[in-house]
């Protein structure tokens, strides 16, 4: 059934962290969801957020921060028992009308009759499979039985891509009430003279992100290779970059003006829901050069310079036939331009809103039994 506009919900509970890629997908679809008339309360778990951050989220809705961990930091299923009360005694006092998760695993045992939206940005069991080419280890198989828990137990769920969709399916079987919802950005103004440096922005500590790949690379390359994000994770995981510059953290202003004077940007990741950042450079001008894995082929297809993800020479060969030939870079740089139009918050917003409807009809209709 199609979303009706004139009976959104009033006031949405919407679950984020402060570490990765969901805090601006929370802040870009908040600022949607309040031209429609609906109210955001942002639920915070996990590393506490920045003053910058907080300032932010407060902006566009009021912001809460309970003292329990992100699944990925947790050590077992006991650290997470008390998510699924604490998230429905919110939800009770700020009469929420919906309950928007961001992390699958916090609706596993969710008793809230209130109609439920789930949203996998990744997963533990799909990064495995695709970053160490294994299923999840025995030890964090709780993992698995909580994502996949949480999943059936949502009224509709949402993924990034219809390849995270397809991974998801492959780790836990067929998945009903799915929508994909491309992610979407704000547009980054290009600068009018590009730079002749290769940027790549990610958390570097993350295997996910392939940069130990990409530094390898960087020795062999002809334009500098900047790396901006941070180096050491939250779970102790890091990564030592000895070639390429290394940016550290920075603002997402910061980041979106080096993205605008790029000439090339580069993700090397071997697995990617989305990739937020190669949607910022395209739109910001930037010639992409992309690790060749299912997602960048689905969303950048003719568009990108597409590079086997784990071969160092191969990142350094591409890096150098682009930077010596800026025909073809302007070329790639508006064809990609092009492609960024496809994903706007705009579009985004149209595909949760079409989540949120079909929670609230198979709420109102009753639970099915999965």
């Amino acid at each position: 059934m199609p979303y009706r506009l004139s009976t959104p919900p009033a006031r949405v509970l919407m679950t984020l962290d402060a570490v990765g890629g969901v805090w601006r997908y929370a802040m870009t679809l908040a600022e949607g969801l309040a031209a429609h008339g609906t109210s955001v309360l942002f639920v915070g778990l996990g590393p506490h957020p920045t003053a910058a951050q907080r300032a932010e989220a407060e902006r566009l809705g009021e912001l809460v921060w309970l003292d329990l961990p992100l699944d990925w930091l947790a050590g077992n299923a006991t650290e997470l028992e008390q998510i699924p009360a604490a998230l429905e005694r919110l939800a009770g006092r700020r009469d929420i009308d919906l309950l928007h998760l961001n992390l699958p695993s916090q609706a596993a045992g969710l008793g809230s009759e209130r109609p439920t939206v789930v949203v996998s940005h990744s997963c533990v069991v799909s990064w495995f499979r695709a970053v160490r080419q294994t299923d999840v280890p025995d030890d964090w198989h709780w993992q698995y039985r909580l994502n996949r828990d949480g999943l059936l137990r949502a009224d509709a769920v949402l993924v990034p891509s219809r390849s995270h969709g397809e991974a998801l399916s492959a780790c836990y079987g067929p998945l009903g009430r799915t929508i994909v919802a491309y992610n979407g950005a704000r547009a980054v103004a290009a600068s009018s003279s590009k730079r002749a440096v290769v940027l790549a922005a990610a958390r570097w500590w993350d295997d996910a992100k392939n940069g130990a790949t990409l530094d390898v690379a960087a020795a062999s390359t002809d334009w500098p290779v900047l790396m901006a994000g941070a180096t050491m994770g939250p779970n102790g995981a890091a990564l030592a970059l000895a070639n390429a510059h290394a940016l550290g953290e920075l603002s997402n202003a910061r980041l979106r003006a080096l993205l605008a004077q790029a000439a090339i940007v580069a993700s090397p990741s071997v697995y990617e829901p989305f990739g937020l950042v190669a949607l910022e450079a395209a739109q910001a001008g930037a010639a992409l050069l992309l690790a060749d894995i299912p997602t960048y082929r689905e969303l950048w297809s003719d568009t990108a310079v597409f590079v086997p993800a784990r071969d160092a020479a191969a990142w350094a060969e591409a890096i150098n036939d682009l930077a010596a030939d800026r025909p073809r870079r302007q070329a790639l740089a508006a064809e990609a331009g092009r492609r960024a139009q496809l994903y706007t918050p705009e579009a985004q917003l149209a595909g949760v809103l079409e989540a949120y409807a079909q929670a609230m009809d198979r709420s109102a209709g009753g639970k099915m039994v999965a």
